[in-house]
């Protein structure tokens, strides 16, 4: 039985004991992103596999949440975020067993798909709960909360997996979810709220669900295809059938009254301009964060422990933004908090890519933090007005494509790393942070945009 809940959230015990249940769902999706890179090598040995063959582990996982976020943010619309949650809790503690018992590559890679739909089913209804489990008046601290979690999660994924592999097998990645997933799975059962409103009127329609899939998984597959340097012609061939499926996915969804691809939303001026920054700046962090390491390894000469340092200040100061951010927001126009934060990010990493040859290390830790700071006070005020702005019957699809702009523009931020490498071969580290910057100025100019609009009224 689902706790009652009204206009203005949950009570405060069965708050806490909800919002706990999205932050213990959205760290183990999140971190099973990350954790994986750091073990493939000793996957690809155990399971007989090539370097590039176990690339799939990671792919499998990311293209598999890419490509179902939507269609499940309006089963959540439809069915019931709560369901949705606690089925994708379900399946992933499940597959993450499966994963763990994979002999082969093969089986590894297809259990990990799954596990990516799973992963998908949590992202894809997880902030749209967190309106329903906040009083709007709060809702800002909810969505900080969220971010955090996202935030450390992403940049904790590396430092867990050592962590993990320097006491056990890389099995131990994935079977470290099966008693987190049932702690999670029984808070759910026991806390998540229902939908105030479901929206009965949407029908689920399989062609759009098909043609989403298709076109983000062209999107994808056509991007790391250019920017590693696959056949020209397949990488065309890619690009004209996303662009064939785009066309007419696009058109039907203007064509349907409660579209699965939110067209309807990105309508409304203040949200298709959050959308775009959280692209452009998540775009900006996967750049930096994929080539950091190579830079303070391979330029400045810091070995890996030393590299695991220097990151630590990036994800420790977003850790003591987010929550400052989210209190803002209830007094300051998110346009604004996100603008002077993404300036702050941009500037961190022209400082980064401007170091002198030989830094000490305070001289890069507080470039790092600057970085993580700037990236704090952005995010949760932007999350905040994606999901307000939406009608509340259409939570789902505001959190659905709040999910999918961060992973279009971080895999986006991972394809233009490996082009800056092709492109710049000893500078591409260089080139990276710079683009990185450049991509964070655009996206506090865009942020900035918004405050000609204004802020979503309380309870829509």
């Amino acid at each position: 039985m689902s706790p009652t809940v009204s206009q203005d959230g949950l009570p405060v015990p069965q708050r806490y004991g909800a919002i706990i249940t999205i932050a213990l769902g959205i760290m183990m999706a999140v971190l099973d992103g990350a954790i994986a890179n750091v073990a493939l090598p000793t996957i690809a040995r155990e399971l007989h596999a090539s370097p590039a063959e176990s690339i799939w582990i990671v792919n499998a996982y990311q293209i598999a949440i890419v490509i179902s976020l939507l269609s499940l943010s309006f089963l959540g619309d439809m069915l019931g975020y709560r369901r949705v949650y606690q089925v994708g809790l379900v399946l992933f503690v499940l597959t993450s067993l499966f994963c763990a018992l994979s002999a082969s590559l093969t089986t590894l890679t297809v259990a990990r798909v799954l596990q990516g739909f799973g992963g998908a089913a949590l992202m894809s209804v997880n902030t749209a709960l967190i309106r329903i489990i906040y009083p709007q008046r709060y809702l800002g601290r909810g969505m900080a909360i969220n971010s955090l979690i996202v935030a450390v999660s992403s940049a904790a994924g590396p430092t867990v997996a050592a962590a993990i592999l320097s006491i056990a097998s890389w099995q131990w990645l994935f079977l470290i979810n099966v008693p987190l997933g049932v702690v999670a799975l029984w808070l759910a059962l026991r806390y998540l709220p229902d939908n105030p409103q479901k929206a009965r009127q949407q029908k689920f329609d399989v062609p759009s669900a098909v043609m989403n899939a298709l076109f983000f998984g062209l999107l994808i597959s056509a991007l790391s295809g250019f920017s590693q340097g696959q056949s020209g012609w397949l990488v065309a061939g890619e690009a004209v059938a996303l662009l064939l499926v785009g066309i007419v996915f696009v058109r039907r969804q203007l064509a349907m009254p409660v579209p699965l691809l939110p067209v309807d939303l990105l309508r409304i001026p203040i949200f298709s301009l959050s959308i775009g920054t959280s692209v452009c700046s998540f775009c900006a962090q996967m750049l930096a964060m994929v080539a950091l390491p190579f830079f303070l390894q391979n330029v400045l000469g810091r070995n890996e422990v030393a590299t695991g340092l220097l990151l630590t200040p990036w994800p420790l100061a977003t850790m003591v933004m987010a929550p400052i951010a989210g209190r803002l927001i209830e007094r300051f126009h998110a346009g604004l908090l996100g603008g002077l934060g993404l300036a702050l990010f941009a500037a961190g990493l022209f400082l980064l890519a401007l170091l002198p040859s030989q830094p000490g290390d305070s001289d890069i830790i507080w470039r790092m933090m600057l970085c993580g700071a700037g990236f704090g006070l952005f995010q949760s005020p932007n999350n905040h007005t994606i999901i307000s702005s939406a009608p509340r019957n259409r939570s789902g699809g505001a959190s659905g494509m709040l999910g999918t702009a961060r992973l279009v523009g971080q895999s986006s931020g991972a394809a233009l790393v490996a082009l800056m490498f092709n492109l710049f071969s000893d500078s591409g580290t260089h080139a990276s942070l710079l683009l990185a910057g450049v991509f964070a100025s655009v996206a506090a100019v865009v942020s900035l945009a918004r405050m000609t609009q204004s802020r979503p009224a309380a309870g829509s």
